[in-house]
């Protein structure tokens, strides 16, 4: 199957997937009702604001299968960028098979011909074992960072 899947860059016309695939993953992870207009505006919002970050999917047979964002963090300790994977949703049919393992190859290769970037990012559910595993296979190491937050 991966032989088929496109990774590319996500447009305008991708918005309603993203907004789509965003309201699923918060009611999947966190049993989340999100405000469809907010996520709406949030994720054209970041679509018209390369700035900020950007989104890539997944494709196949001209279907959006998948999708992740990145967004960027400045490092004054190594004077770069890191690419924070974000937003990461793929269709529970295509699940388990490879499709965030292209996506992340996909990022990977990027980051790597940007002279700012220094490191990609995430953060997972402590109980998320298979993601990860994932990120392990992948070559990713466990940092000694937790997660605090604060919304407002």
């Amino acid at each position: 199957m991966n032989k088929h899947i496109i990774i590319r860059r996500a447009e305008e016309a991708d918005a309603e997937n993203i907004i789509r695939f965003n309201i699923a993953m918060a009611k999947e992870t966190e049993s989340k009702d999100l405000n469809r207009d907010l996520v709406g505006r949030g994720v054209k919002n970041l679509l018209s604001h390369p700035e900020y970050g950007f989104y890539i999917v997944a494709e196949l047979d001209k279907q959006v299968i998948g999708s992740l964002m990145i967004t960027f963090e400045w490092s004054d300790w190594r004077n770069g960028l890191f690419w924070w994977i974000q937003s990461v949703y793929i269709l529970p049919e295509y699940r388990r098979k490879g499709v965030f393992r292209l996506m992340y190859l996909y990022i990977h290769e990027k980051a790597g011909t940007e002279q700012t970037v220094c490191g990609l990012r995430l953060y997972v559910d402590n109980d998320n074992e298979i993601a990860q595993k994932t990120y392990f296979d992948l070559g990713m190491k466990r940092t000694g960072y937790g997660l605090f937050e604060e919304e407002l």
